[in-house]
């Protein structure tokens, strides 16, 4: 049988009925007044996790399991307290994350609180119908620099109730679509646990094989570099089209460049550049303000700028191995340092000058390679797009997204003629 008429079967025949968010269950917003700024409502005996938009894991239906902040009992009336098994939703900033609470807590005022459902809803079936609805409408969600859906907003998404004259039927349809979704979700979680163990199984033997004795020399990276640089200080005249320009945003914490939504300069902005300022193969870029300590290898020369909170690094072949020195980069002794040197309060910057007096371990070329070959293959494993077990993550995750959209996508509700 086809996917098209995998829900058709599924239901089997039976009516569907389509019911406006606010007649099938209660909502409200979270705590309110909130206790920032007020350090007696916080922690102490029988304190409760306070739930914020960042505590609310995406696509997981779950929360972090230790929140940053806990507020006392007292602190706040018994009305707002949010039992486990509650289902919330973010309405700011990050808009429609949903979760099922699986412990007793406090919610933000920025999430909604699902409660007093009608007969014949499954919880978790509204909760998967709730994320499909906020993911198609928080693009157009109000707001510029914080996009908010109002509680009237949401109040009249709806929702398809399968088989609604028979309860036990429909609960009973409602409970299968949970455990297919359910069952993609856990493969899913899975595959992503394995990969966070084989990181940090990565991370110890490259640290491991980067700790050497007192005889291997330390050199500072000026030592180890041609040039070290940073981007232009100046904010480039823009293009439409062009020379891809990138930011810190661009850098991702899986090192690498993710060139699909960047701005752009001119050709001629770009040939006016200092050469040290130009990326080519080989190189290092290396973050510098803010995201800081975020090392990616050029391994291909294409064309690109960048702004000054990236350094570029290029290294010196007689000296050091540039993909030994990228792994340096990344290794917990060097993110050390980095810490240590940033300065700056609301934005921690490493200078060019502190950046160059760093120091990193230069065995001879032939063990630089020998290490090289090892953190390589690792890489391949943990980071690769096309290889192991990220490929692996992102396929479950492209055949659960189309299982979901199949099973989430009921027969519209019928027009007045």
């Amino acid at each position: 049988m086809s996917d098209m008429n995998f829900l058709e079967r599924l239901l089997d025949g039976v009516a569907v009925e389509w019911r406006m968010l606010e007649d099938i269950v209660s909502f409200r917003r979270g705590s309110f007044p909130q206790p920032y700024g007020n350090s007696e409502w916080y922690d102490g005996e029988g304190s409760l996790p306070f739930v914020q938009v960042v505590d609310v894991l995406d696509g997981k239906f779950e929360l972090k399991e230790n929140t940053k902040q806990r507020i006392s009992k007292l602190a706040q009336p018994k009305s707002v307290f949010v039992e486990e098994g509650t289902v919330i939703v973010t309405l700011q900033g990050t808009i429609g994350r949903v979760a099922v609470t699986q412990y007793d807590c406090y919610v933000d005022r920025t999430l909604a609180i699902f409660t007093n459902y009608i007969s014949g809803i499954n919880k978790k079936y509204f909760a998967y119908q709730l994320k499909s609805k906020f993911d198609i409408e928080k693009e157009n969600a109000r707001g510029s620099t914080l996009k908010t859906i109002t509680k009237e907003e949401f109040s009249k998404f709806e929702i398809p109730i399968p088989c609604p004259d028979n309860p036990d039927r429909s609960l009973a349809i409602q409970a299968e679509i949970v455990r297919i979704l359910d069952t993609f979700t856990a493969l899913t979680a899975e595959l992503t646990a394995e990969l966070s163990d084989r990181q940090k199984q990565y991370n110890y033997y490259r640290d491991r094989l980067l700790t050497f004795g007192d005889e291997i020399p330390v050199m500072q990276l000026s030592q180890c570099c041609v040039t070290i640089a940073d981007g232009d200080h100046q904010a480039p005249p823009q293009t439409n089209t062009g020379i891809p320009f990138i930011t810190i945003s661009n850098v991702s914490n899986s090192y690498q460049i993710d060139f699909t939504n960047t701005k752009f300069v001119s050709e001629a902005y770009y040939s006016e550049l200092d050469d040290k300022r130009k990326a080519r193969k080989n190189d290092i870029l290396y973050t510098v303000v803010g995201s800081f300590g975020i090392p990616v290898f050029i391994n291909e020369n294409k064309k690109f700028t960048f702004q000054r909170h990236i350094a570029i690094l290029r290294p010196n072949g007689n000296v050091i191995i540039p993909k030994y020195l990228y792994h340096v980069l990344r290794s917990s002794d060097f993110l050390k340092q980095a810490h240590v040197v940033a300065v700056g309060a609301a934005q921690k910057t490493i200078t060019l000058t502190a950046l160059n007096r760093m120091k990193v371990p230069v065995p001879p070329l032939a063990e630089q390679a020998r290490i090289v070959a090892i953190l390589d293959k690792f890489d391949t494993l943990t980071h690769s797009i096309s290889e192991g077990l990220p490929r692996e993550i992102a396929l479950r995750h492209k055949q659960y997204e189309h299982y979901r959209d199949l099973l989430l996508s009921f027969p519209p509700p019928l027009t007045p003629p």
